[in-house]
């Protein structure tokens, strides 16, 4: 069986230069979600059910901002 990462982790170090950023980012957004269950797409948009995978596609749909 093999299991497929949505979103293509390619596809997000093209957004996010670091896979040390983009973990701080994602890690701090999942527990934001957690917090607040604010999400910024409709939860039927989300392929993921765990935040840190939300978090993943947030990104990936480049909804999450750099500063």
């Amino acid at each position: 069986m093999i299991h497929v990462i949505y979103p293509s982790i390619d596809k997000i170090l093209n957004i996010i230069d670091s896979k040390y950023k983009l973990v701080h980012i994602i890690g701090k957004r999942a527990k934001q979600m957690a917090a607040t269950k604010h999400y910024q797409m409709p939860e039927s948009k989300y392929i993921s059910k765990k935040n840190l995978g939300r978090a993943l596609e947030e990104v990936s749909e480049n909804l999450i901002i750099l500063k």
